[in-house]
């Protein structure tokens, strides 16, 4: 049933010309994901951690072409957490980059539903559409592919001395996905999409 509405939405953009974003929001650290390495036998690799670490928030976003011929990464770091207002500026700064109507699929988090958020995109109803995934289906957002790229390849036992440090890893793996990954269009696929 869930992927029948995701259908529905990709068939309404096709037919009017829509962008289709994918949305979603993630947290990094400064502590490592420990992944294998390649290190000789017998000599275990030391990563040396901070004992407190701080987070990165952090939202992206992966917009298609209604037929799927050109994808798009986009991404936005923060300190501190994803609100209301983190959200409406991602969303006026997309606006900037991709010309337009736009159907956005998200989540459900509490930022994506608050009255500002909803305020802003009423006001913009001529250009932006939503639409929500279902509860607890994380596998239709190809955006959390994304995430994991990042962290099984450019954040892969790699531990950030500070927040500007780590959020200079994370863009040069986005950059890296732009280039090598043809902007995200593998997540598409793995989702079932175009």
């Amino acid at each position: 049933m869930a992927e029948a509405e995701l259908a529905e939405g990709k068939k309404g953009a096709r037919q009017s010309g829509a962008s289709v974003a994918f949305l979603d929001e993630s947290g990094f650290s400064e502590r490592p994901s420990i992944r294998r390495t390649w290190s000789r036998r017998g000599s275990t690799p030391v990563l040396k951690l901070p004992f407190n670490w701080k987070r990165l928030s952090a939202i992206g976003a992966l917009v298609a072409s209604a037929e799927g011929g050109k994808v798009r990464a986009f991404l936005s770091l923060k300190q501190g957490a994803v609100t209301s207002e983190v959200v409406i500026g991602f969303l006026a700064n997309l606006r900037r980059h991709v010309r337009g109507k736009v159907v956005l699929v998200w989540d459900r988090l509490g930022a994506h539903k608050s009255k500002r958020t909803r305020a802003y995109i009423e006001a913009r109803r001529d250009w932006l559409k939503v639409e929500y995934l279902p509860a607890y289906a994380p596998e239709l957002n190809p955006v959390e592919g994304m995430w994991a790229y990042l962290g099984a390849t450019s954040l892969a036992n790699y531990s950030a001395d500070g927040l500007d440090e780590l959020a200079g890893a994370v863009r040069r793996g986005v950059r890296r996905l732009r280039r090598r990954n043809q902007g995200g269009r593998p997540f598409l696929h793995h989702c079932g999409l175009y």
